[in-house]
C-alpha cells in the first residue's frame, strides 16, 4: 500500500465527528469506503461517501464477515464518548465500547477470507494518566487510573491482529478541536460568555490536535504503514490556563473567571478529572515519520476554526 494506491477501507465510527471528516478526505482521495454501523440506513445518509454500510452492534455482536470482503485497512473510531458525569452504567459503557467492541471486530477480521493489511485502532492520551509536567512520547508506560486502563485494555485488544501479521496502528489521540463538535463544543459557551478561565489551578498540560491534523495523521500512517502507538497531538501543548486565554483573546472575550476544582468535582463527578489532569503528550512518530502539522499552533487552530 503505497501512499498513492487506492485502497477498500472498512470504517466503523463513520458518523462521529472525526469519523464524518475522515471518510469525506479519503473518499476525495479516491478510496473507497465500507462502514460498520448500529444503524445502517442512518449511516448511509450522513456519510454518502460509504458505498455500502453494514449493521453491527460492537459491545454485543462480531462483525459480519461480508463487510471484510477485498478489505485493504480497517479504521476503528467507534466508542462510547467519555464526556459527562462518570456513572457506574456510563463507566461500564466507556469500556465495553471500545474493549469488547475492539475483541469482536478483530475476530471477525482475523477470520475473513484475506485479512486486511493495516488495521487502525482508536486510543487516546488517557493511557498516559496524570503526568505533571513529564514530556510524553509513545514509548512511555501507562497510567494507573480509570481511562488510562481503559486504554491499555482498548491497545491490548488489537495485538491478536498484530500477531496474525496485520500491521496495527493504535492512534492515541488528545483533545481534538474542529467545528461542529469535539471538546470545543463544550468550551464555546462559557467562553463566548467571558467566564471561561483557569480550570482548577489552571498548570494542567492539555495536549490538544485540530481535527485536520487528526485525519492527516491517519491519512499519514495508512500510507507509511507504521505500526505501534502513535500520539496524535499538536507539537504544542499548553497550559490550560495559557489554552484559556488564547480562546478568549480568538474570541475577544475575557478569560479570567476560575472554576475552582471542588466545583468541576461536584459538577462532573470522576470526569472532572480528566480536565484537571496534566499530560504533556508529543507526536514524536509523527514527527520522526515526516508529517507535517497544518495547524501546529493553538491561535492559528482556534483562528481556522471560529472563522
Amino acid at each position: 500500500m503505497a501512499g498513492d494506491e487506492t485502497m477498500k477501507i472498512l470504517v466503523t465510527g463513520a458518523t462521529g465527528f472525526i469519523g464524518q471528516k475522515l471518510c469525506e478526505v479519503l473518499s476525495q482521495s479516491g478510496h473507497q469506503l465500507v462502514g460498520l454501523s448500529r444503524s445502517a440506513d442512518s449511516a448511509k445518509q450522513k456519510v454518502p461517501s460509504l458505498s455500502e454500510v453494514f449493521s453491527w452492534d460492537p459491545e454485543r455482536e462480531y462483525a459480519p464477515m461480508e463487510a471484510f470482503s477485498e478489505v485493504d485497512a480497517v479504521i476503528h473510531l467507534a466508542g462510547e464518548s467519555v464526556a459527562g458525569r462518570w456513572t457506574k452504567e456510563k463507566k461500564q459503557s466507556i469500556y465495553d465500547s471500545r474493549i469488547e467492541g475492539t475483541k469482536h471486530l478483530v475476530g471477525s477480521m482475523l477470520k475473513a477470507d484475506s485479512k486486511p493489511q493495516m488495521f487502525i485502532s482508536t486510543s487516546a492520551i488517557g493511557f498516559y494518566g496524570e503526568r505533571g509536567d513529564d514530556s510524553l512520547g509513545e514509548d512511555e508506560s501507562p497510567g494507573n487510573d480509570f481511562l488510562a486502563n481503559v486504554c491499555k485494555d482498548w491497545e491490548a485488544a488489537s495485538k491478536p491482529a498484530a500477531e496474525q501479521n496485520v500491521k496495527v496502528a493504535n492512534i492515541r489521540i488528545g483533545i481534538v478541536l474542529g467545528p461542529d463538535g469535539g471538546a470545543l463544543d463544550a468550551m464555546l459557551l462559557p467562553a463566548k460568555m467571558g467566564v471561561s478561565g483557569p480550570l482548577g489551578s489552571g498548570q494542567q498540560w492539555w495536549s490538544w490536535i485540530h481535527q485536520a491534523d487528526v485525519v492527516g495523521l491517519i491519512e499519514h500512517i495508512l500510507d507509511q504503514q507504521i505500526e505501534g502507538p502513535v500520539n496524535l497531538t499538536s507539537p504544542n501543548p499548553m497550559r490550560q490556563k495559557g489554552f484559556a486565554k488564547v480562546m478568549g483573546d480568538v474570541l475577544n472575550r475575557p478569560a479570567f473567571m476560575p472554576a475552582p476544582s471542588f466545583a468541576l468535582k461536584a459538577l462532573l463527578g470522576e470526569f472532572s478529572v480528566e480536565l484537571l489532569s496534566s499530560k504533556r503528550v508529543l507526536p514524536k512518530k509523527a514527527q520522526e515519520t515526516g508529517y507535517t502539522f497544518k495547524f501546529p499552533e493553538l491561535e492559528a487552530a482556534l483562528k481556522n476554526i471560529l472563522k
